[in-house]
């Protein structure tokens, strides 16, 4: 063989391995995690499960978000988790209005259904940036059955005015989404740097809490009996039921006009 086509050999193979993309080597372990408290070590052990099954699709697997909705929209619970620094960032996200119909803060359900503005659950893949109705976005694709119409559904990350720290400390919980991850604007930008282009982003109720502790949601008390009260007798014959029913009439004057529709 000549030096020429040996050295050819070689730069060719040398270019297929650096063609080869990230996701295609193993899940990495974050830098330090001996230095992780219990929170973000759980929440390493989510992103490292998810990157095991969706991580050859990906174009990167530096850092993966996870979107914690079994916390309430008053916390912070949109992790980017870090494997190369080994850090976990937390920030502010809301969900879907379907998936709080009673707007209390707490996601109640998922649902993958058009036109449901719910939340859905499972891993997408981040895209590119595109502009759109709420200005910078970020396209997800679903990679799960949970989440597989995120693309038709148009379930994006955005910023809102509804997310915003102000929002928040007047209404003590953030507005709703048509069912996208929906951050204020300090926090979307940092998005925008750290998750697009390729990379996992992961939806669940977790309900990881800021000690590692399990979070649930709040049992509201069921509301007290009310205690009838009992109608007093009337010296008038008759039952109690007919004079609970008879009409009312103005004292003194018999010949009064009813009162339609007061009995």
């Amino acid at each position: 063989m000549k030096r020429r086509d040996l050295l050819k050999g070689t730069l060719a193979m040398g270019a297929a391995g650096l063609a080869v993309p990230t996701a295609l080597r193993a899940a990495p372990i974050p830098a330090q995690p001996m230095s992780l408290n219990l929170r973000d070590r759980k929440l390493f052990a989510v992103a490292h499960e998810q990157l095991q099954k969706h991580g050859h699709r990906m174009w990167l697997t530096d850092i993966v978000g996870i979107a914690d909705y079994g916390l309430r929209s008053s916390e912070p619970r949109f992790h980017f988790c870090n494997f190369e620094t080994g850090t976990v960032e937390s920030f502010h996200v809301s969900h879907g209005s379907g998936s709080d119909p009673e707007h209390d803060g707490w996601l109640d359900w998922f649902s993958d259904v058009p036109e449901s503005n719910c939340s859905s659950k499972g891993a997408f893949m981040t895209f590119g940036w595109y502009t759109g109705r709420y200005g910078t976005s970020i396209r997800l694709e679903g990679l799960d059955s949970t989440n597989a119409n995120a693309l038709s559904r148009a379930i994006v990350m955005h910023r809102a005015s509804y997310a915003e720290p102000s929002f928040l400390a007047r209404w003590g919980r953030l507005g709703r989404s048509n069912g996208c991850f929906a951050m204020g604007d300090a926090d979307f930008k940092l998005a925008l740097l750290h998750l697009a282009g390729g990379r996992l982003l992961y939806s669940d109720k977790l309900g990881i809490g800021p000690d590692g502790q399990h979070v649930e949601k709040p049992v509201e008390p069921p509301p007290e009996p009310v205690t009838p009260q009992t109608p007093q007798q009337a010296p008038q014959q008759g039952s109690q039921s007919q004079m609970d029913l008879r009409p009312l009439m103005p004292e003194g004057d018999p010949k009064a006009q009813l009162n339609p529709g007061v009995y």
